[in-house]
């Protein structure tokens, strides 16, 4: 290495303390104040001298010959404390090109000296950089962090290899304060020239500090074993103050690696973070091997300061920590009962049971008054005691002053609230810190991968005993009911709600809560979440009761309603829900302490009960208990305040708008989940509405009253909204409804194998009857079947105060309300009312200016649309479907979606139409008629072209129109009235009746005076457009699309007026649906597709594609075991998939006798085998469930047996007609087997 010659010094008395008006200012100072000026001047240029003078010297020695160490202590570090104070009296570029120059002479030394003498120069080396680094800017470059990094690192080689062990298991006290001041001098320079540090630069400081780390780290490891010392960590530096020492040196990297991080880690490259993320988990795998932790101020100093460290690194994780994840929980667990395992910090619950009442941890307060019954102190005075209690020695004093506690995470005293004890007990507060710190790591490793984390939840979580404090098993609930630090339990209560946030959800749905008695020596995974979720619900409902920070309170709120999305309350104990919303009615009555909590804290609560009232599916313990209340003898003789009271007091228009709010959403969820009360509440909940709408209604604040004239402010609009759709769903609850109602029973999936597997359909819009219907007794209040006083109530009462409201969100909201009517209800209805709701549906979407007003109007007649005889008017149905086509133009998205949901619906409705006056052959001509469907099928067709949504419900559309309607070709249009549209209608003598005689054959007819008079049919372009379309949108369309797609073929196929095997287009039609039913991952499309390729009922209806299906659907039937389930939803769908496919290849088999094409027959030959294995497994499935069937069953079983041996019989008749007899006589004798 070059040294660097004599530079030469100008102007020599730079920076020395001289000039004409500084010496005049020292006459204006008192004589004696004056001398110790001019002796401070002296000494600084004496120091200044002596700083030139060595350097110089060492210069002009290192020309002649190599440095050595005796030359370098001779010069320079035998005065370093005069050095030192000259540092600061001169130029920052002089004492960096001095030091830079030193730096080199001691790498040179270091080269040909031994291990430790050059321990010794380190020593010195160290303790003169660091103490000039503290007063002096050193201007770094790239080719200065080199030198500085490639020096540190010889040092701490030195310092740390094996010879350096040695030294610390002697105890050298020097060499651990020379790794400390390398660190610190590191820090310094870092600190001042971190914004111009290159990339580079940070990565070499962030491996420097990380070989540091790895050396200690060693080095501990080292001292341990050959200290004798192989039991527990306890034991571990006890005798040796020098060992600990050596923790404060890893305490200094990493609070280090930590300001790294904070700085550029979101820069730094991935192998970086790797690499970190490596030392750490050595270093975590190190301390989860121990059995407990070291409790003193020193090892708690380096927990914080490597946990702290560690939620730095995984705060933005740049790789995968699937390898690290369950070491670093198993090391974090430990720290969640740091420094509370000795009695004085331990706070057990008094009194202990297993009920949730009769136990209660000891108050904040009292833990505080023992730990400090001195006088409040405030957070600056507090520090000063701090200081005071630091070691008087100087460089103990500095280290032990930046190595505090206060590392990035909590940095002050002021962090703690005064009800967690004295500041001055360092003790505490650090160890409050680690645990914190452990807990957010805990928290940053669950939001790094989620669904990853969840394994680790039987180790962070109680499964039994959760009130009971058990220090030897550490958990996050622990920390909530134990912990005496309000940051600790803040932290606890934050990694819960993250926990039980994202994929736990669906994690936690198999779940299933057993009595301990009942689990054996193993237990599975579904049992001990069930015990995990039971402690958590005791955990937090007792939390609840007790709690009085009003913070902390909300959180808890926050886990409770979490953990309820998350529970599977089916597979719980039936009495969980019920205690789960006594419990939040009781912490509402009994209030909150703080007059500023009441409102907000209110809020949540009430939040909280709806999403306990809203859990699905509904209890019936709870009902009866709303029942009980609603009993006259209940409130007369008791008087106690229930759930409901509570509510409807809450709700009332003179409490606070938020109060109000979430009272009203509560009631709605009420409605929606336990409808069969509602006829009971009915009165209460119309004067509720009321309230919020009557002009005069007393005591009702202004801005809650109506006001036609003028605007609603925000708050009173949600508000009120609110209170409207309260009233819908009262409405909906009481008149019966579930959702859009069927007008035809779709036979696409009528056959015996399918219609045993019965598909749920589940209408979020529907209240939600499950369990109720079933288990009605007698003593219930009689449930008014159609609800028709309570809408007559409404439309006369609340509507017309709601329908012309100023507020487009009000409007909205009413116009909804008419989308929960039901077929029932509206045809009691009287013929006014009946034209009330039709009429202000039809204007609003015509005539309402807000996009969102017109969109609900869209919703409500495609709901009307549904209800039967509606289609039979003509005129309704034109004023329909005009105002639907026109909202499908509109440039808002959601304003289509709805409006093509209508569309959809109408079309379905026109089909059903069409099937019951061709089933009661009352049909005459119609031009109106031909216009109408003209428009819809070109409607349909432009928004198939729209996005997927829509797109979805115009194949819809199309599909229904394509089934109900004729089809002639264009040879036969001489003979046919056409339109202008290229639409005709027939005209049949025979099916012509007088409209008037029989009103069993045309009902409904009081509608309007023009009734739809259909059946119509189209020109063969128009469904080749259609089919067209169809193609199109599988290739393009999403999955719904693509499902709607294969229903709409499966109408299509069921028209009796297509001659399929005469279409261009068939065999394209087909091997889309072979297609489908082969790749498509969704397993609903592949029902779809399998059900669609079974609708065609001759075998000349298949045409040419009749071989394709055949080969298609056996070799998804051979190979449907080996599927993968690419999505856990596919899962339930799979049973659907197996019986769809055996009924769809139950069907081609038996129209495979009819097929003269030799390729059919020999591909069948081909299969026998396996086709026998396959039909053998069918017959012995029926035989076994024959025994167990009641007469309904027997009936399908026996259909299922004629299915079965039509296909049979089609094989025999197949073989025999290529002269395979055996393989004949082997399916005959199984078709004999089966009758």
């Amino acid at each position: 290495m070059r040294i660097k010659g004599r530079e030469t010094k100008q102007n020599t008395s730079r920076n020395c303390i001289a000039g004409a008006p500084f010496t005049a200012a020292l006459y204006l100072i008192t004589p004696r104040r004056r001398l110790y000026i001019y002796i401070f001047m002296a000494a600084a240029a004496s120091s200044v001298r002596s700083w030139r003078t060595a350097f110089l010297t060492l210069r002009d020695e290192t020309l002649t010959s190599p440095p050595t160490s005796t030359l370098l202590h001779h010069l320079i570090f035998s005065q370093s404390d005069t050095l030192i104070a000259a540092g600061p009296h001169l130029s920052p570029h002089e004492v960096t090109s001095d030091v830079t120059f030193l730096m080199e002479l001691t790498l040179i030394v270091s080269d040909s000296g031994g291990d430790d003498d050059m321990a010794l120069t380190f020593t010195r080396f160290s303790h003169l950089i660091y103490n000039v680094s503290r007063h002096v800017s050193f201007e770094m470059t790239s080719s200065s962090w080199a030198l500085v990094l490639d020096s540190f690192g010889r040092m701490a080689d030195n310092f740390l290899g094996k010879a350096g062990m040695k030294r610390f298991f002697l105890g050298n006290v020097p060499v651990i304060r020379a790794l400390k001041q390398l660190l610190e001098t590191i820090r310094c320079l870092y600190g001042l020239n971190q914004r111009s540090c290159l990339h580079s630069e940070n990565t070499r400081i962030l491996d420097f500090l990380l070989s540091i780390v790895s050396r200690s780290q060693a080095a501990l490891i080292y001292s341990t074993y050959s200290s004798g010392n192989h039991s527990t960590g306890t034991e571990i530096g006890k005798g040796v103050p020098q060992y600990n020492s050596l923790w404060e040196v890893q305490t200094t990297a990493f609070s280090m690696i930590g300001e790294v991080f904070s700085r550029v880690g979101a820069s730094l490259p991935v192998d970086n973070w790797q690499s970190t993320i490596e030392v750490f988990r050595k270093v975590m795998d190190v301390l989860a091997s121990k059995v407990l932790l070291v409790e003193d101020n020193v090892m708690s100093r380096f927990y914080t300061s490597l946990l702290n460290c560690l939620h730095l690194v995984l705060i933005d994780p740049k790789g995968s920590l699937s390898d690290h994840v369950t070491g670093l929980v198993a090391a974090l667990r430990m720290f969640l009962n740091y420094g509370l395992s000795s009695k004085q910090q331990v706070f057990p619950l008094a009194g202990h049971t297993k009920e949730l009442s009769s136990t209660r941890p000891k108050s904040n307060l009292e833990e505080s008054s023992k730990l400090d019954c001195g006088p409040y102190r405030p957070p600056h005075l507090r520090k000063k005691n701090q200081k005071n209690l630091q070691p008087k020695d100087p460089e103990s004093q500095s280290f032990s002053n930046q190595e505090s506690c206060s590392v990035n995470y909590i940095s002050s005293d002021s962090d703690y609230s005064d009800s967690d004890g004295s500041a001055k007990d360092a003790y505490n507060v650090c160890s409050s810190k680690a645990r914190v710190a452990a807990i957010v790591c805990i928290q940053d490793l669950c939001r790094a991968d989620p669904k990853l984390f969840t394994a680790q939840w039987t180790m962070l979580l109680p499964s039994s005993d959760v009130l009971q404090p058990r220090m030897s098993e550490p958990t996050l609930s622990m920390c909530l009911l134990f912990d005496p630090y309000l940051k600790a339990r803040i932290a606890a209560a934050s990694t819960l709600a993250t926990m039980l946030d994202g994929p736990a959800s669906v994690f936690l749905q198999v779940a299933e809560y057993r009595q301990s008695s009942k689990c054996g020596s193993f237990t599975a995974l579904s049992s001990s979440l069930g015990q995990i979720l039971m402690q958590l619900h005791r955990g937090i409902l007792y939390l609840i009761k007790h709690e009085t920070h009003s913070g902390l309170l909300a959180s808890y709120f926050k886990i409770l309603m979490l953990l309820m999305s998350s529970t599977p309350y089916s597979r719980m104990p039936e009495g969980l829900l019920p205690t789960i919303i006594s419990s939040l009615q009781a912490r509402i009555e009994e209030g909150f302490l703080l007059r500023s909590d009441q409102t907000s804290l209110l809020a949540v609560a009430i939040n909280c009960l709806t999403a306990a009232l809203s859990a699905s599916p509904s209890s019936l313990k709870v009902k009866d208990t709303f029942l009980e209340e609603l009993s006259t003898e209940f409130i007369v003789n008791q008087g106690k305040s229930g759930v409901l009271s509570s509510l409807f007091r809450y709700s009332e228009p003179v409490t606070s708008p938020t109060i109000s709010f979430e009272a009203l959403q509560a009631l709605r969820a009420v409605a929606h989940n336990y409808p069969n009360i509602m006829v009971v509440c009915w009165e209460r909940m119309s004067a509720i509405v009321y309230g919020y709408l009557g002009p005069t209604s007393p005591g009702v604040p202004s801005r809650w009253k109506r006001n036609v004239g003028n605007n609603v402010g925000t708050t009173g609009e949600k508000v009120i909204t609110a209170a409207i759709k309260v009233l819908d769903d009262c409405l909906r609850a009481i008149s019966g409804f579930k959702g859009t109602e069927d007008l035809l029973d779709d036979k696409l999936h009528d056959n015996p194998f399918t219609s045993d597997y019965v598909k749920m359909k589940t209408i979020s819009s529907a209240p939600s009857y499950g369990s109720e219907n079933s288990t009605m007794t007698t003593d219930e209040p009689e449930i008014c079947q159609s609800g028709v006083e309570q809408w007559c109530e409404a439309i006369e009462k609340h509507m017309p105060l709601i329908l012309w409201h100023t507020s487009p969100m009000v409007r909205a909201a009413s116009v909804t309300c008419f989308a929960g009517i039901t077929s029932s209800v509206f045809f009691s209805l009287p013929k006014e009312k009946q034209d009330f709701i039709l009429i202000n549906s039809i204007n609003a979407a015509l005539n309402d200016e807000v996009p969102s007003v017109r969109s609900a109007a869209c919703r409500a007649i495609g709901v009307i649309a549904c209800l039967p005889q509606i289609s039979q008017s003509a005129e309704i149905l034109d004023k329909f479907i005009n105002a639907v086509e026109i909202n499908t133009r509109d440039p808002l998205v959601s304003v289509r979606i709805t409006a093509s949901w209508a569309l959809a619906n109408i079309c379905d409705s026109l089909r059903h139409c069409i099937h019951e006056y061709t089933s009661k052959r009352c049909s005459v001509d119609s031009k109106g008629s031909s216009h109408l469907i003209s428009l819809l099928i070109e409607s349909a067709l432009r928004l198939t072209k729209d996005g997927d949504k829509i797109k979805a419900n115009a194949v819809r559309a199309l599909g229904n129109l394509s089934r109900c309607v004729q089809l002639i070709s264009r040879s036969s249009f001489h003979y046919k009235p056409v339109d202008d549209t290229g639409l005709s209608l027939i005209t049949n003598s025979v099916q012509k009746m007088s409209a008037s005689n029989d009103p069993k054959d045309c009902q409904g007819e009081h509608l309007a005076p023009h009734s739809f008079q259909p059946p119509l049919t189209v020109d063969s372009h128009w469904l080749e457009r259609m089919v067209q379309a169809f193609l199109s949108c599988v290739t393009t369309g999403n999955v719904k699309v693509q499902w709607n797609v294969c229903h709409a073929l499966s109408n299509l196929f069921l028209n009796g007026t297509l001659r399929l095997q005469d279409m261009d287009w068939a065999p394209s039609v087909f091997s889309i649906l072979l297609l489908l039913l082969r790749d498509a991952s969704n397993f609903k499309i592949r029902i779809q597709a399998a059900t669609a390729l079974a609708v065609p009922a001759t075998i000349l209806d298949y045409g040419r594609s009749f071989s394709d299906v055949v080969q298609g659907v056996e070799h998804i039937l051979e190979n449907l075991s080996s599927d993968q389930i690419s999505t856990p939803s596919s899962f339930k769908y799979r049973i659907a998939l197996e019986k769809q496919v055996t009924s769809t290849m139950l069907h081609v088999l038996g129209l495979a006798s009819g097929c003269d094409h030799p390729l059919v027959k020999d591909f069948l030959a081909k299969k026998a085998s396996f086709l026998l294995d396959w039909l053998k497994t069918l017959c012995s499935s029926l035989r076994e469930t024959s025994s167990q069937l009641d007469t309904e069953q027997n009936s399908t079983l026996n259909q299922k047996k004629e299915v079965i041996s039509k296909a049979i019989k089609s094989l025999v008749e197949v073989y025999e007609s290529r002269n395979h007899h055996n393989i004949a006589r082997s399916f005959n004798a199984l078709g004999e087997i089966i009758q």
